[in-house]
Order: structure tokens, then sequence, then C-alpha cells
């Protein structure tokens, strides 16, 4: 069944941004278009995103890539649900991520430590010069392993950036915790973000929402459990994979099923 068919059910759309809508460098084919509808008959779009920016930070690389603000209703993102977390601790904290990552969180209020002994550490994902998850152990192993907590700021394992696979913060965070390290998630498939999109959408009913999303243990294991229906996007880092067939019963989702599989937006 086409995205075009089901949509039309739903009122609200929670759509996934990086591999849906964009690949980090351009905007995928049809994806404007999509948008467009959606808007002329009147559904209210929410993008919802693992990117460890600010609503504000992401809307502005949308205008980059040619979108128009009134294309959307709202932008959740885990960036800023970590840093309302991130601006409670009592201490400064630790800074994994690039320089414009940090800039962000220091203007929303977050303190970061100059000195190496704070007790939380802000994951936002890989810096400029250190481009594999392996080249960070040597700095987190001993985190690990005097307990400082990490705090995930986009659980994605993995994102396509211009056709190449780069690893994201939920990558790192994983060998946090095969150190032995603790580690605070937010974003997809954590309920926190899907409240503050359901928030922006006005509170509808579950059964209004449909949500779409390229990575099937964020964004489609995250909406299933919230009780959405849902549309997997195979284009994006899934790479034409479909579905696994134990994927609901390994995840206590019971007979769960998409309502459609599709290629992209268009």
């Amino acid at each position: 069944m086409s995205l075009g068919q089901v949509e039309q059910d739903y009122r609200v759309i929670l759509c996934d941004i990086w591999g849906c809508i964009h690949d980090g460098v351009r905007l995928y084919r049809g994806a404007e278009t999509r948008l467009r509808r959606w808007r002329d008959e009147d559904r209210t779009t929410i993008l919802v995103t693992n990117a460890p920016r600010t609503a504000e930070a992401v809307a502005g690389q949308l205008r980059h890539l040619g979108l128009e603000p009134a294309l959307w209703d709202g932008i959740a993102t885990s960036g800023d649900a970590g840093i309302e977390r991130l601006k409670i601790c009592v201490k400064p904290v630790g800074f994994i991520g690039t320089r414009g990552d940090r800039a962000i969180l220091e203007g929303r209020g977050v303190r970061i430590s100059e000195t190496p002994d704070f007790d939380d550490l802000a994951c936002a994902g890989l810096d400029e010069t250190r481009r594999t998850v392996e080249d960070y152990r040597a700095q987190i192993e001993p985190l690990a392993k005097r307990g400082v907590l990490m705090h995930c700021l986009n659980p994605d394992r993995l994102v396509i950036r211009g056709g190449v696979p780069e690893p994201c913060a939920g990558a790192i965070a994983d060998l946090y915790v095969a150190l032995g390290g603790r580690v605070e998630y937010y974003g997809k498939p954590y309920p926190a973000i899907y409240r503050h999109a359901m928030k922006l959408a006005g509170e509808p009913a579950p059964g209004d929402v449909l949500a779409i999303g390229d990575g099937l243990n964020t964004d489609i294991l995250g909406a299933a459990r919230m009780g959405f229906a849902c549309v997997y996007v195979t284009g994006g880092i899934a790479q034409g994979e479909g579905i696994p067939a134990d994927f609901a019963a390994s995840n206590g989702l019971g007979d769960w099923q998409p309502v459609a599989v599709v290629d992209g937006l268009a």
C-alpha cells in the first residue's frame, strides 16, 4: 500500500527528518511535495528528529536545504529534551561532539566543563576529527569506570550523509555501555520526545496519528510502542531492507504491523 493511500486516514503526521526528508546534504525526491500536500490538506505535521540540536537549529538547516517553515507545524528534537535535563546538573558537564553542537548547548544555558572532574557527559555525536566510534574508546573508558553518566542526545546509531554511512551518538553510547558505563537517552524510541511532539500537535488521540520514519529501532519501534500507525521508509538507513519477520515478537509488540512500507515520501 502506498503512502498516499494510507495518509488520508490520519489528521496528524509525525515525520522523521534525516532519512525521510533529506540525507544530510540534499532533499529526497518528493519530500517537499509531500510536505506541501499535508499542509494544503490541513494536516498537522510535526517533524520528530533525534538531532542533538534545538528545534530552531534544525529549522535553520531545513531552510538552508530550501524548505519554507510554513511546511511544518512544529519540530520535536532529542536535543531540546536533553538540554532541559543537562541544565539542572549540579556541576558543569563533559562534552563530546562538534564545536557547533557545543555552542548550541552553551547558548541554551548548559555549562560545559573545562576540567576532567565532571559527573555527567553530554554526547551529541562525532566531533570534527574523530570519525569512527573506536576513536573515542580511550576517552570514554576511564569515564565509564568512574561512573560518569553519559547523556546521549541522539540515540541513532547511524545516518546516511550524502550516501555515506556515518555513526551517531547512539553508537558511542553503545560502546560506553559495553565498557560498563551508564547512559541516559533522549529521543526516539523513548517516550519523552513523543509526548513533546503530541503536545506540539495539540494532544490528538493516538488513533489520529501517523508516524513515518526510516529507523526501525528508533522511529518505528518508538511509534509502535506509543500506539501510532506507522509507515516504514526503506530508502534511508534501511538501504532497501524490509522489516524482519521477528521484529514485532522480539520487541513485545504482539501482532503489530506497519500500515505501509515505502521507498520514500515521493
